[in-house]
């Protein structure tokens, strides 16, 4: 049975059985700031779990994406090593919020394996927690398993919590017993020992506790089920083979890479490392850049970087030449596309990314090669026998290096590496990174508001038609988020109604501000958020009197504010539909900003605009703008949405319910945020700013109606200036600008020139300052040159005219910094080389250099040690 087949059999099983089948969440939880990736299937209901969000199901079943490759499930040095570590992988699994707990979870895991699956009953295991005598009777009565085949486990194996507080609970582990062969011997056994006989393949966890800070636990009201499977161990044991990678997940990439390659997998070690390598990070790969992750230097950006490095590397090992990672990743997008239709959407979008990864770091790849032979060489020759755990460091910092790699080179050489300092520097530089992360940027508001999501508590939102409304108060919250009687004047704190017309920040719209005249007091709304789905909350300054439970109140949003936010949210899908037209499909929104003021667009997009490319989305936007579209809002299910072909943005979250925003021909998108009647409302559009925010991700920043006319302006105004200041007309600027672009080229030539003049002169001088050393004539003087080219001029004008001895010039900057340059002439290299010499005569001047025999130059920190350096090379030549 192949893997796709697993992977459904397993939904269609548990929609049988009354669950909702969700789609996976992206890799980056947008709902946890303290995850960099979804490293589990539970992560995207973690609210739920916390009573923080309800949802229209109490039971689900996925088939999670998840990567784990930093912090706590670093695995990246063991993949391709082992038969199990992976970076990507699937998470099947199947959760009750609430409903179903022990015994129904127990049911269904045995039946699907059993019963679906066909797996023999008698190489079935289980695994409890050590006090859970409730999962031992369970596993006894429901699936008939025998006392001696249930093993109880300590809190280590089978106990498992969210984190130091919240909900916690045991759990409960199936194993498959794979056969004596596999074992470790006579003492093999569950508990005793990690090796692979009796494989670890579905994890089921009782949430029924609630822990406290102090570590004592009391019993969830409503315990939930939380369980996972991963997709790649259980189509091993379904297809009989002991390693993942003999699975047919990775079998067709491994093979076509061994193709590529020219190899054969299972007659090498080192060339089945390489291939287990490829196809696990390609996977990986491929589906971390659809979910907008890009090559960078930190974050979720530098992981994925060093994942294309570490494959290309293992790629280059094997004998394969040029880019190649971008074609077994899209192997990939074959073979798992049908089931993740964002790999198919993305796949030339990734395919650009990959290519131009690879090719930058084949560069880079040479040149940390060229560093490590040049380490080796100066080991060598010192006599050195280990290679500095710093080196390695390095090597690895900066050029991507495993110490695996430098310690293959060097053991052809004979040299050792001190591993032992390289982990101590890795340690810290973990530690360091770990400090550094700051979580996924997302805002948590749930959590000042828990008190109430846990009771349930939502209120109506009729914004979409009002900014007026009448309700009444229904809670009050203290700016710490206890709840409330009341609000006294001059205090502020969070209300909630029964219904309001104010907007709560999300999807990237602001929240409203305006007033709540009550019957009690008036306060100011100063935010207004969005706590969960169903759930809006106002920040309030009381003005006057107080807010008080139960009170009655007009609620006024203000208009103007709203209607500018308005303008920037209409026109925001209009642009995101011009950048698909004038960039491509790819060009997906990463991100949004909407306010009053302007509206930020973050999109995926390798390059920058092109002045071109940004004059056609202006005229695209504003001739939708001329033409008065009106702005259609509809309420469907999510199935006729994605039917009718609306837009789903990157990593929101949708109910069964969406809300789609149609411009008629122009735009259709999933959106829950306010929009204009009309698209002519919006009057004017203009593009303020387009730049790079992040590696492969720009920033568009623009303003509407009555801000993008006061833009306007403001450029006309400094035109204007700046025609006078020129004494031209603003038409005439970019003639006048090139012009004295062109004046001070020239002024620079004649500058140069003259510089190099005074500097031959001032060499020529020099010469009766010439002195003779052990037979030598040796110049060694400081001058003045304002940077090492005009010094190099000086030093070509002293040797045209010596035709035997030894110089070395020396100037210091203005900057601080010191130049430093020395030649010997033909017939005294035999003696003496320009190479060997700067070397101590650098140090003087706090640096270092090198170069020819016949020519050196060096650079340093410390201009006081000019003296010294000139009387360094003296005592160098008087021996």
């Amino acid at each position: 049975m192949n893997a796709a087949e697993i992977r459904k059999r397993f939904l269609e099983f548990f929609a049988r059985n009354n669950h909702t089948v969700v789609d996976s969440a992206p890799l980056i939880p947008k709902d946890d700031p303290s995850l960099m990736f979804t490293n589990a299937g539970m992560v995207q209901f973690k609210k739920l779990f916390l009573g923080q969000e309800k949802r229209d199901y109490i039971r689900a079943t996925t088939s999670q994406k998840c990567l784990r490759v930093g912090g706590k499930h670093n695995d990246l040095e063991n993949v391709g090593r082992t038969a199990r570590h992976h970076t990507f992988f699937e998470m099947l699994g199947n959760f009750s919020f609430g409903d179903y707990f022990k015994e129904d979870a127990i049911r269904f895991c045995w039946t699907f394996l059993t019963e679906e699956l066909k797996l023999d009953k008698s190489r079935l295991y289980i695994t409890i927690y050590k006090d859970d005598d409730e999962a031992f009777d369970l596993w006894r009565k429901v699936a008939g398993v025998s006392p001696e085949r249930i093993y109880r486990l300590g809190e280590k194996d089978n106990f498992w919590s969210m984190g130091d507080t919240g909900p916690c609970g045991p759990c409960s582990e199936v194993h498959y017993d794979q056969g004596e062969e596999v074992g470790c011997g006579p003492n093999c056994g569950i508990g005793k020992c990690d090796c692979d006989r009796f494989l670890e393949i579905w994890n089921l966890v009782f949430m029924q506790y609630d822990q406290a800070e102090d570590g004592t636990r009391t019993a969830l009201p409503r315990p939930s089920i939380d369980t996972g499977m991963g997709l790649e161990r259980i189509a091993a044991v379904c297809q009989g083979v002991h390693s993942n990678y003999e699975t047919d997940l990775f079998q067709s990439i491994i093979q076509y890479t061994a193709d590529l390659a020219g190899v054969k997998y299972r007659q090498d070690t080192e060339i089945d490392t390489a291939l287990q390598v490829i196809a696990d990070h390609s996977r990986a790969i491929a589906f971390l850049i659809p979910d907008q992750v890009l090559p960078s230097n930190e974050g979720r950006g530098y992981i994925l970087r060093r994942l294309i490095r570490r494959a290309y590397r293992f790629g280059k090992l094997m004998g394969l030449e040029g880019s190649f990672l971008w074609k077994t990743a899209s192997k990939v997008v074959e073979d798992m596309g049908g089931h993740y239709a964002e790999l198919k959407d993305s796949k030339d979008f990734m395919v650009e990314v990959v290519r131009g990864e690879e090719e930058s770091f084949a560069k880079t790849l040479d040149k940390g090669l060229d560093m490590l032979e040049q380490e080796l060489a100066a080991l060598e020759k010192a006599g050195a026998k280990v290679v500095p755990g710093e080196t390695t460091f390095r090597l690895y910092d900066t050029f991507g290096f495993p110490i695996d790699i430098v310690r293959d080179v060097a053991e052809k050489r004979g040299i050792d590496v001190d591993e032992a300092a390289f982990d101590v520097l890795m340690k810290e530089q973990k530690d360091r990174s770990k400090a550094a992360w700051k979580g996924s940027g997302e805002k948590d508001v749930a959590s000042l508001f828990q008190v109430l999501l846990e009771q349930g508590v939502t209120s109506e939102f009729s914004g979409y038609e009002l900014m007026s409304d009448q309700s009444e108060i229904t809670y009050l919250l203290d700016e710490s988020g206890k709840v409330a009687e009341a609000l006294p004047q001059g205090a502020t704190g969070w209300m909630v109604a029964a219904v309001t017309p104010f907007y709560g920040e999300s999807g990237g719209q602001v929240g409203d501000t305006g007033e709540i005249a009550a019957t009690t007091g008036k306060a100011l709304v100063v935010d207004t958020v969005k706590p969960s789905r169903n759930l809006t909350a106002h920040k309030v300054k009381v003005a006057e009197g107080e807010l008080k439970v139960g009170a009655a109140c007009f609620l006024n949003v203000d208009r103007t504010r709203r209607l500018a936010t308005m303008r920037n949210h209409t026109v925001t899908h209009l642009m995101h539909a011009a950048l698909h037209k004038v960039l491509g499909d790819h060009a997906n929104q990463a991100g949004s900003l909407v306010g009053p003021d302007r509206l930020r667009f973050d999109f995926t997009h390798i390059k920058g605009l092109s002045a071109e490319e940004i004059a056609q989305v202006e005229a695209i936007v504003n001739r939708v703008i001329l033409e008065a579209i009106p702005v259609d809002r509809s309420v469907m299910s999510i199935a006729d949405a994605q039917a009718k072909g609306a837009t789903a943005l990157f990593g929101e979250k949708y109910g069964d319910t969406v809300s789609v925003i149609e411009v008629p021909g122009v735009s259709m998108e999933l959106c829950g945020g306010t929009h204009l009647d009309n698209t002519g409302i919006a009057g004017s559009f203009v593009i303020a700013s387009e730049s790079g925010v992040a590696a492969g991700i720009r920033r568009i920043e623009a303003a509407t109606g009555g801000n993008a006319i006061a833009y306007l302006n403001e450029r006309r105004a400094a035109a204007a200036e700046a025609a006078a200041m020129l004494k031209a007309q603003p038409a005439e600027l970019p003639k006048k600008v090139h012009d004295l672009q062109q004046q001070v080229k020239d002024m620079a030539r004649e500058m140069k020139a003259l510089q190099a003049k005074l500097a031959s002169g001032a060499g020529r001088d020099l010469l009766s300052d010439a002195e003779e050393i052990g037979g030598i004539k040796v110049l060694a003087a400081q001058v003045d040159a304002p940077n090492m080219n005009i010094m190099l001029e000086q030093m070509d004008a002293l040797r045209s005219k010596m035709e035997s001895g030894i110089v070395c010039l020396a100037a210091a900057h203005e900057d601080g910094k010191v130049s430093v340059a020395l030649a010997v002439t033909k017939d005294l290299q035999g003696k003496f080389k320009a190479g060997d010499l700067i070397k101590p005569v650098a140090a003087e001047v706090g640096g270092g250099g090198g170069g020819r025999p016949d020519m050196a130059r060096a650079g340093g920190t410390n201009p006081a040690g000019i003296p010294a350096a000139i009387a360094k090379v003296k005592e160098l030549i008087a021996g």
